[in-house]
């Protein structure tokens, strides 16, 4: 094949940046309140990427949910025989861990600068001089200041800057520019390079600025925008250049509840110095590959059969997994322990659910459960987690039947109530399904031995401020002394809905349409 389609990463792979290393290109994304965190991507043609590991384990700062917040805009480095991975926490300030190897070890995170609103930092090594540098953003919602890069020295080592810092880029004085942020800094051609999207993560632009000195002055150009495309706000990402020479840029497109999509833009360098991404400044929705080994089709996995009761590595806690959350055994299978806790009727404040990324195109997601807890509610799931969630399962009730419930809380609701109406599930048992189609409109389904049912109405996926909606797995019971049991999940599954249909989805399809 000769052409890709844009975009090559579709799930919320949030802030991209990028770095080649010989043959290998890796690339981390923004994960903020999910564990672990800093994912690690890898591909060897820029087009199929595969999900190699995490960078960032379980910290005190993550031991309860921070949907919005914890790791933003991270950048990826190779220096000195080493990887490097900066990023902003904007309750804390400024991290780097690094590893001499993309799978690890790597160094617990060190804290760079310290201070509230510190976003989206970018380190550079000056193979010419030897010397060191980084440039940061500013979040205004801890702040109160927006619109500016900061630049300081660096210690060559990463562990500490050697100035106060002093505003590089201010967006106030430049007509027009607002929000910007995500800066990425480069050196090329005698010149200082700092790529930099602004105008909004929904509508806004990609920017360049170039000084001959890190501390400015900068001039400054729009490189990337919409123009006439259906790509709206192509917006902060990552320059890489080829073995071969060729360069490239990776970005994202906010896409409301499927969040921020990957696309792959080519780049060059005009005839005035200044870099051309795209099709003449406006984003490509196909385009002839990059010119280098062509890779069999690929992209982070979302199925499991769960061997052994591990999860792979696509599943992320929503905070800080507790000690024997998920149990592992000699089957397939997940067993996950029903926690206990006060806020089992929010999904949104809970630690113990097991998430991964809502896929960017119509696709239903399926798994088999089991509820083996006596406790009386006790609910295990498979839920569409955002600003607003939904969610269906099993429950056991006061008499100790167990039924299946399907319920939803809107986003400004504290509690969740009834989608559908409960049923029995004589057996404990159920197949779950969520099918999620255009625009995010999830439809639930349920199978509890008499054949698929459709259950309660079409639920809209909502993001968070920042973050796409996710799918999830959760296992919960009341506050109360003792062990409350467990759940076990087999069998997880995400479909297209384009492709071959199974017999439970034809029988569904039926169902749905005569209902």
């Amino acid at each position: 094949m000769t052409a890709y389609q844009n975009p090559v990463l579709n799930a919320d792979w949030s802030d991209p940046d990028v770095v080649r290393v010989g043959d290998d290109f890796y690339l981390t994304a923004s994960s903020f309140g999910r564990v672990p965190g800093l994912p690690l991507l890898h591909s060897r043609d820029l087009v199929n990427w595969t999900l190699v590991g995490h960078a960032l384990e379980p910290e005190e700062e993550f031991a309860r949910p921070r949907h919005d917040g914890g790791v933003w805009a991270p950048s990826i480095r190779h220096h000195d025989d080493r990887f490097w991975i900066f990023w902003g926490d904007p309750d804390q300030g400024v991290f780097q861990v690094n590893a001499p190897e993309i799978r690890g070890p790597w160094t617990r995170p060190h804290l760079l600068k310290a201070g509230r609103g510190l976003i989206d930092p970018c380190p550079l090594w000056d193979d010419e001089t030897g010397d060191a540098y980084l440039v940061h953003a500013w979040a205004r919602s801890r702040s109160g200041v927006k619109n500016r890069l900061t630049g300081h020295r660096m210690h060559p080592d990463g562990t500490s800057l050697l100035d106060e810092g002093k505003v590089i880029v201010d967006g106030d004085r430049i007509p027009g520019w607002f929000t910007l942020e995500g800066p990425k800094l480069y050196r090329h051609d005698g010149w200082f390079w700092i790529l930099a999207p602004a105008g909004g993560v929904e509508t806004g632009w990609q920017g360049a600025f170039r000084s001959r000195g890190f501390f400015g002055p900068y001039e400054e150009r729009i490189v990337l925008e919409q123009k006439d495309t259906d790509v709206n706000g192509p917006h902060q990402g990552g320059w890489v250049r080829t073995p071969a020479g060729e360069d490239w840029f990776l970005h994202f497109q906010q896409r409301g509840a499927y969040g921020r999509v990957v696309h792959l833009q080519p780049m060059h360098w005009g005839p005035d110095g200044w870099p051309v991404l795209g099709d003449a400044g406006a984003p490509v929705a196909v385009h002839r590959r990059p010119r280098l080994p062509v890779q069999p089709p690929a992209a982070p996995a979302a199925d499991d059969d769960f061997p052994g009761g591990r999860y792979g590595r696509q599943w992320q806690w929503t905070a800080n997994p507790g000690a024997g959350w998920a149990t592992q055994h000699s089957g397939d299978g997940l067993r996950l322990t029903c926690v206990r806790s006060v806020d089992a009727a929010d999904l949104r404040k809970l630690a113990n659910v097991l998430t991964q990324r809502l896929p960017g195109t119509p696709s239903a997601a399926e798994v088999d459960l089991r509820l083996d807890s006596m406790e009386p509610g006790a609910r295990a799931g498979l839920a569409v987690l955002g600003d607003a969630f939904c969610w269906i399962g099993l429950e056991r009730a006061a008499d100790g039947t167990v039924r299946l419930v399907h319920r939803f809380a809107e986003a400004a609701a504290d509690r969740e109530r009834d989608a559908g109406a409960p049923r029995p599930a004589p057996e404990g048992r159920a197949r779950l399904r969520i099918e999620a189609g255009p625009g995010a409109r999830c439809r639930f389904a349920y199978d509890t031995g008499d054949g698929p049912h459709p259950s309660g109405p079409v639920f809209a996926a909502t993001p968070w401020r920042w973050v796409g909606a996710l799918l999830g797995l959760f296992a919960v019971a009341p506050e109360g002394p003792g062990h409350a049991g467990a759940a076990a999940f087999t069998r997880f599954r995400v479909t297209p809905l384009q492709s071959l249909r199974s017999p439970f989805e034809k029988t569904f399809d039926k169902k749905r349409a005569d209902a």
